[in-house]
């Protein structure tokens, strides 16, 4: 007579041999159904019982299918700059961008050579299949009164960029409250630098201490400014970060960007946008694949995935 028990025993104690490799190459963490299955193991016969029920069989094959999901898809670099090439982007659309770029950020010489030397006669707001609308025509020439103002920020001289923002559009500081304040609060900031204590003194209380009555947070950073005056050694002041340039740089940039909304345009250039989308795309992928990934922005450069 045939021993079906001993032909079923012995079936699954292959079996289970198989599961114990796949998860031992696999090993998912905190799995309490894989927890069963090494329990198993170790208790013999006992675990080979346990597996002969229908119920334990279905969720064997079962956490073999979660092993396999666990495990990441490979790319080789062969794959994915075949994939790269097969992405078709026109030149006139790079030349786009790249000249969205020079206008917005206002390099003025740049994008006049720029344009002589890719032919692109019309500089138009980027159209690109990520950003689906098209902007009105720019004249190079309105630059020019734009980056004046940036400048004259980026060189301290607050009241003379006031002056030309007015002479450009009297609305655009008239409408803007806290573009106007920030503009106020870099020539306190400059009057301090230059070691002006009582014009600062005045100016604040005159001008800037009214509208930190109405605002909440333009009284936080009204006296955040006025500390600097506490300290002699404004390297060891907390606040000493405002005197940097790059707080020239903050004022000038959000001057910019209210300029070209005025004037209808986008505030901001595409490309680092782009670049944004490209970091949070390659971080989502990350989760699913191993892949060849651009780590250096500057360079751009393909580095082979860790496996």
């Amino acid at each position: 007579m045939i021993d079906y028990h001993h032909q079923i025993s012995s079936s699954l104690r292959t079996s289970k041999r198989k599961t114990s490799q796949k998860l031992h190459q696999n090993p998912p963490q905190n799995n309490i159904v894989l927890n069963k299955l090494r329990e198993s193991q170790i208790n013999g016969n006992e675990g080979v019982n346990a597996l002969m029920s229908p119920f334990w069989i279905v969720i064997r094959q079962l956490a073999e299918i979660e092993a396999m999901a666990l495990s990441k898809k490979v790319i080789t670099r062969e794959e994915w700059e075949k994939k790269l090439n097969d992405v078709k982007i026109r030149k006139e659309d790079m030349n786009k961008l790249v000249m969205n770029f020079l206008v917005t950020e206002g390099y003025v010489d740049a994008a006049e050579k720029f344009r002589m030397e890719s032919g692109t006669e019309r500089i138009l707001t980027l159209f690109f299949f990520l950003f689906p609308i098209m902007g009105s025509d720019i004249d190079l020439a309105t630059i020019t009164d734009r980056m004046a103002v940036k400048k004259a920020v980026q060189c301290g001289n607050v009241e003379d960029a006031i002056e030309k923002v007015n002479d450009l559009n009297p609305e655009i500081l008239d409408t803007n409250p806290q573009l106007f304040f920030h503009l106020q609060q870099q020539r306190l900031i400059e009057l301090i630098r230059n070691g002006k204590v009582e014009e600062a003194l005045e100016f604040a209380q005159e001008e800037l201490a009214p509208r930190g009555e109405e605002n909440q947070s333009f009284l936080e950073e009204l006296e955040r400014t006025v500390a600097l005056l506490a300290f002699e050694d404004v390297s060891n002041c907390p606040v000493g970060d405002l005197l940097d340039i790059s707080q020239r740089l903050k004022t000038a940039s959000e001057v910019n960007a209210a300029i070209l909304t005025s004037q209808s345009h986008e505030k901001d250039p595409k490309l680092p946008s782009l670049l944004k989308m490209l970091v949070w795309a390659q971080n989502q992928l990350d989760e699913k694949a191993a892949y060849p990934r651009i780590n250096n922005l500057s360079t751009a450069t393909l580095e082979d995935p860790a496996v």
